[in-house]
Formats: C-alpha cells, sequence, structure tokens
C-alpha cells in the first residue's frame, strides 16, 4: 500500500532528524502548511512548494511524490514476485544450479535478444510483467556465462543491470547496489568494453538517488573519460554510452545548484547527439546500450530547466521536438509530465491540459499510477480558468477538488 503524502513527509523529516520547524526554516514554507501536509488536513501542495520541501529534505522531487509505479520502501514484507528477484540477485549459497525450462537450448545470442526483451518491458514500465520474468533471466544468464565466458558474462552483465533498474525503479537501493555490482563483476569477466561504462552510469542512477551526488558525479565523469582515453567514441556504440554518461553527469551537477555547468555538458552531449545521427547504425541490438539521441539530450534538458524554476526556458526547447522512434515510453512520459509542469507553473492550463491529454493517450499505465501526474492536476484545479478536459484527467487520476 503506497504511502499517503503527508505520512511520506513525516517520515523523510524524521529520517533527516529534523523538527517540522527545522524544515520550515531549510524549505521556506510555512510550518502550518507542514503541519497540515503531515497531518493530512490537507492532501497536496502547489508543486513549487513541493520542490521547496524536497529541497529542504535533500532528496529529489520524486522521492517525496514518488516515481511511478514504485513501491516505496514503508517496512512491510516484499511481495513474493521481488522475493524472487532477491533470491535470483542473492542465490542461496551450497544449493544446486538452478536450470530454468528450456535452458538446453539457450545460446548467448538466444539469452541477449531475451535480456533486450527484458529491457523493452522496463521502458514500458511494465514492471509487474518484469518481476515475474527477472528470476528465469537471471538464472538464464548464470548458466549461460558458466558454459561461454565471453558472451555469456557479457549477458550475465546486462542482466544484473536491469535487476539494478528495476530496483531502483521500485526504491530498494540495496537490492540495486548488490545486483549493480554483480553486474559490473560480470562486466570486468567480458570482453565488451563498454560494458563496464554503462553500468557506470546505472551506478551514478543509483547514487543520485541516495543524495550521494559527489559520488554520482565522479564515476560518471572517470567512465566517460576512459572511453575518451580509449578511443571508444568514434563509433555509434560508444559515442552512446559517453552521451548517457555525459547527461548523468550533467544531472548530478544540476541537483548540486550548478546549473550553468549542467547546462553547459547538456549542449556537448547534444553536439555529440548530432554527430551519432551521421553514423552508421550499431550492429547490436541498440535495447542493450546507454539511452542516448538528441530526443533524449533534449529531454533531460527540457527536465532540468522546469526542475530550475525556468518554466519558459523549458517549453522553448520542448517546442517543435521531432521524438525518434527509439525513445522509450518512459522518456516521453517525463518530457510531457515537464511539459504541463512548465504550462502550469506560467498559469497556461490549457497548454497543461493538452499535454497531459497526450501522456493519457500514450502511456496512461504510467500517468494512471504517477504521483507527479496527480499534483499538476491538482495545482492546476486552483487556478481560476479550468479548460475543457480537465475534469476528464481528474476522474481518471482521482483527484477530488
Amino acid at each position: 500500500m503506497s504511502e499517503d503524502l503527508g505520512d511520506k513527509l513525516s517520515r523523510l523529516r524524521r529520517l533527516t532528524k529534523l523538527t517540522q520547524e527545522d524544515l520550515a526554516e531549510k524549505s521556506g514554507v510555512s510550518v502550518d502548511v507542514i503541519r497540515k501536509l503531515e497531518q493530512r488536513r490537507k492532501g497536496s501542495a502547489r508543486l513549487p512548494t513541493l520542490h521547496a520541501l524536497a529541497g529542504g529534505l535533500g532528496v529529489e522531487l520524486t522521492t517525496l511524490l514518488g516515481d511511478p509505479p514504485g513501491v516505496p520502501s514503508t517496512g512491510e514484507a516484499d511481495p513474493p514476485q521481488l522475493v524472487a528477484v532477491r533470491r535470483a540477485v542473492h542465490p542461496l549459497m551450497f544449493a544446486p544450479p538452478q536450470v530454468s525450462e528450456g535452458a538446453e537450448m539457450l545460446t548467448s545470442d538466444l539469452l541477449r535478444a531475451e535480456i533486450a526483451d527484458a529491457w523493452s518491458l522496463y521502458h514500458s514500465a511494465d514492471f509487474p510483467q518484469l518481476l515475474n520474468l527477472l528470476p528465469g533471466i537471471l538464472a538464464d544468464a548464470r548458466l549461460t556465462a558458466s558454459q561461454d565466458a565471453d558472451g555469456g558474462q557479457a549477458a550475465l552483465g546486462k542482466a544484473f543491470q536491469l535487476a539494478g533498474h528495476l530496483s531502483i525503479r521500485l526504491g530498494k537501493l540495496d537490492l540495486a547496489l548488490a545486483a549493480l555490482e554483480r553486474a559490473i563483476a560480470a562486466a570486468e569477466a567480458s570482453e565488451d568494453p563498454l560494458l563496464v561504462p554503462m553500468i557506470c552510469n546505472s551506478l551514478a542512477w543509483a547514487y543520485q538517488r541516495s543524495n550521494r551526488l559527489d559520488d554520482a558525479t565522479a564515476i560518471a565523469l572517470y567512465a566517460a573519460g576512459s572511453l575518451e582515453r580509449d578511443g571508444l567514441t568514434k563509433d555509434a556504440s560508444g559515442l552512446r554510452v559517453w552521451g548517457g554518461l555525459t547527461m548523468s553527469a550533467a544531472t548530478s551537477y544540476a541537483r548540486r545548484d550548478d546549473y550553468e555547468r549542467a547546462d553547459k555538458m547538456m549542449r556537448a552531449a547534444e553536439t555529440a547527439a548530432g554527430r551519432l545521427a551521421k553514423m552508421p547504425p550499431t550492429e547490436s541490438d541498440g535495447r542493450l546500450l546507454s539511452v542516448f539521441s538528441k530526443s533524449s539530450v533534449r529531454i533531460e534538458r527540457v527536465r532540468l530547466a522546469v526542475q530550475h524554476s525556468r518554466p519558459e526556458e523549458a517549453l522553448r526547447l520542448a517546442k517543435g521536438m521531432r521524438l525518434s522512434k527509439e525513445t522509450p515510453p518512459s522518456w516521453r512520459t517525463w518530457l510531457l509530465l515537464d511539459v504541463a509542469r512548465a504550462h502550469t507553473d506560467l498559469g497556461d492550463a490549457e497548454g497543461a491540459v493538452k499535454a497531459l491529454e497526450s501522456l493519457r493517450r500514450i502511456a496512461p499505465t504510467w500517468m494512471r499510477h504517477h504521483t507527479l501526474a496527480v499534483a499538476i492536476v491538482s495545482d492546476l484545479q486552483e487556478l481560476p480558468s479550468h479548460p475543457a478536459g480537465l475534469r476528464t484527467l481528474a476522474e481518471f487520476l482521482g483527484v477530488e477538488k
């Protein structure tokens, strides 16, 4: 069961050892608002208030609101599907190896295709299905790695990386770091020079979610620099990995309030993405590489502009964007949410509703479970003008005025 916003605010405040008065001073939000939220006398707050509270707590906004369809760490027992993933990441010592059905037919190529399909499930937010499949994928990868030292180890690394990403989404950072540690070990045992840097990008994301921003920046910059030193950015695959790491480092700088440096790095990434578009496509399955394109860079630039209270800049960056067919649904979701947030911050209810209606058409599952969408609609209901479509969105999300 998901935590109420007030319960989550109270829990995070206590974890940071802050009184309500302390949080009010650090965030600039009145004690009265904080008290009403924690006592559930106020069901939501405007986005600037939520941003201020997240800043006062030293966490990302998504930590306060939730990052759907994630599962908050409430102390409740893990569901059976997640327990199975934990067992797959941490197998019982001295237990006989688990062989999944059809393993005798498994090859490294078939396994990589299986893992690529699983990554597609991840980017489509089909987390329940992925939870069911992941233990078998990890078992297949372990078996293949024991038989094929190179291709099997590379596949094992990607499988553990996927387990790490899913665990981050579900709010299980302990499991994420364990899975990514195993992913690094498998990557180092493989002959794929891009795999360790790719997983370093995942580690940087895990550190960001843990508010270890210095560590996140350092690992992303180091891995990106190693690709440059080894001359691996001359082809499309290497440049995609470098671009993903550069974007990650820029995001960490932005969250440390160094927006100018972040913007400079994002511009460099966008230039590199332009070069990438002119290169021959990668021979390997692109789903197993870092998400990096002109579209993904621009989406991240829009996000950072919104998060740093620059809604006009965000809308200028988003205007006329043509998303590549490789842009995953998760990235499209964030773009439309950020566009809606920017319109809301500017008091443009009609523009915000238009963006949310587009999101409902292309990613209804993401939207229905996304607490940020709920916060935006709640803000729109407080504006004097209620455009057509707002009531339908509120009903879809279950938002009461």
